[in-house]
């Protein structure tokens, strides 16, 4: 992918830190407002990238990440020289969203975006019971547990790893479908479902048991029904230097002990 660079935009995560750093970027390549950007660089941690991706989605700019934060996985690592030269040989990686539309038990239809994973979860102390229907078929009757999810291969690695969901070659066409503490079945340890399937979660007793459903950082609470599909029509490009490609980091995240 060939990148322009001679429009650079700056976003931070607003520490000190990072907002003197991207001062003198802006010093040193031009300032360019996000609307007007033909790329951006965004400085900060995964947070502050999930959140620009959201931004620059449908509007066909790349993002590149320089690591300000603590984990940093979908950044490169920060430095002030050759920004240019690191952004015309970047390595572009290309990612869709889950879109996830919501039925609440007031018969409010709501829509969101997730480029991670749409979860769900108990609002209370008392645990939630899930139907799971994919592509209009009852898979899973009655799930009882804290949640569930479904992630994007981009998401694999994030909170569905820690839930202990698969990881996903970030190219593959497949996503994750992965119980958050399940109690009942309770050896049941997810699927791995196409990534044209229709996932549908059913909020069974909804008045005694609420649960809420979570796309990335957008929450809606006293959800009945959750649909989540991918949505090929809103990709969104990640930028990094060469030999450090996302499609690179997920398969060592594979291999780590």
């Amino acid at each position: 992918m060939s990148v322009q660079t001679d429009r650079v935009g700056f976003v931070t995560n607003g520490t000190a830190e990072a907002d003197t750093a991207a001062a003198r970027l802006r010093e040193r390549y031009g300032a360019t407002p996000f609307d007007e950007a033909n790329v951006i660089v965004a400085l900060g941690g995964d947070g502050l990238m999930l959140q620009t991706l959201h931004q620059a989605m449908g509007r066909n700019v790349p993002v590149y990440g320089m690591n300000f934060g603590s984990v940093g996985f979908l950044m490169n690592v920060f430095s002030e020289d050759t920004l240019a030269e690191r952004l015309a040989v970047a390595q572009a990686t290309r990612i869709y969203p889950l879109s996830m539309t919501v039925l609440s038990t007031s018969g409010v239809t709501q829509t969101a975006l997730a480029l991670n994973e749409v979860s769900l979860f108990r609002s209370t102390y008392q645990a939630a019971k899930l139907q799971i229907v994919v592509d209009g078929e009852t898979r899973l009757d009655e799930l009882i547990c804290d949640g569930v999810l479904l992630s994007t291969p981009a998401g694999s690695t994030a909170y569905n790893l820690s839930a202990h969901g698969p990881i996903l070659p970030i190219d593959s066409p497949l996503l994750a479908l992965t119980p958050i503490s399940p109690f009942r079945p309770r050896r049941w340890r997810g699927a791995i479902l196409g990534n044209r399937a229709e996932v549908k979660f059913i909020t069974r007793e909804a008045a005694k048991r609420p649960v809420s459903a979570v796309a990335d950082n957008v929450e809606f609470q006293n959800v009945l029904e959750v649909t989540i599909r991918e949505d090929r029509d809103s990709g969104v490009t990640l930028l990094f230097d060469p030999g450090t490609s996302l499609e690179e980091r997920v398969l060592s995240e594979q291999f780590r002990y």
